[in-house]
């Protein structure tokens, strides 16, 4: 086991300052040679996501990418993540997978589409089968790389390119794509032949659980497709940033029940 890299704020503080104004690949390459076998791209597979790997690959080919397997992903998503890992060869992918137990728990419950019920539902959803195996996959890393942009959503506006995951025991999150639009995104795209999720050509503009997301219409901001169904809501799943409802906080206990956190 290698040794673990650790940052703390200062330093980090000063390097996110360096970097600011780097290409993405720079910031890719710096956590690349900075964290070695301890960093990850960590993707849904959307656009943004593929752009990182790409970057990332062509720097390092057995580059580690994880993914959450939700169960619940569109028909389209699992064939799209079969034609990445052909694109790929070298790349190494780790999937992830819900806690059957957790799963369970939360059906027999609630339902199998609890998420229509209420938004505590809905991100109880997102944290049993998102959250926490994603918290399982980040357990080993020291860094993660996202697809994050800072003009994604407001939640997001503030992001920088490398930045203390404080609600990830402090692991580095790398954010290399924040000051990109998304007309630069799809250029790189185009340029280099990332390949795509299709559902994109069908409307689609960020693409999650094939129940909780929808192509948006003309006009609509391009996360209105998330949990359309829900008013005045966070369109986040609680990975990115952490949403605090006490109630929800509860709900999760009460489901999953606090002795059955042992094994995460």
């Amino acid at each position: 086991m290698t040794e673990r890299v650790v940052f703390d704020d200062l330093e980090l503080g000063e390097i996110a300052i360096e970097l600011d104004d780097q290409e993405p690949q720079e910031v890719i390459r710096w956590g690349l040679e900075t964290f070695g076998e301890r960093v990850a791209v960590v993707t849904s597979f959307q656009v943004d996501g593929m752009v990182v790997l790409d970057m990332a690959y062509r720097i390092r080919p057995d580059v580690r990418v994880i993914t959450v397997d939700t169960g619940r992903l569109p028909a389209a998503t699992y064939e799209f993540i079969e034609q990445v890992r052909a694109h790929y060869p070298e790349a190494r992918f780790e999937v992830f997978f819900p806690d059957y137990r957790d799963v369970e728990q939360m059906v027999n419950a609630h339902g199998l589409n609890l998420f229509y019920k209420s938004v505590p539902l809905r991100l109880l959803c997102c944290h049993v089968r998102k959250v926490r195996p994603l918290l399982r996959a980040l357990a080993d890393l020291d860094a993660w790389f996202t697809g994050l942009r800072r003009d994604q959503w407001a939640s997001r506006a503030a992001i920088r390119k490398v930045e203390l995951d404080h609600d990830h025991n402090a692991i580095v999150k790398i954010n290399p794509l924040a000051d990109w639009t998304k007309e630069e995104v799809w250029e790189y795209v185009r340029a280099h032949n990332v390949p795509t999720n299709p559902l994109y050509e069908q409307g689609y503009t960020s693409i999650g659980c094939d129940p909780c997301t929808r192509p948006i219409r003309p006009g609509e901001d391009d996360r209105a497709g998330r949990w359309w169904w829900e008013t005045n809501a966070p369109k986040e799943c609680g990975i990115h940033c952490p949403i605090e409802t006490g109630g929800f906080e509860h709900e999760v206990h009460a489901i999953l029940g606090e002795g059955h956190n042992g094994h995460h």
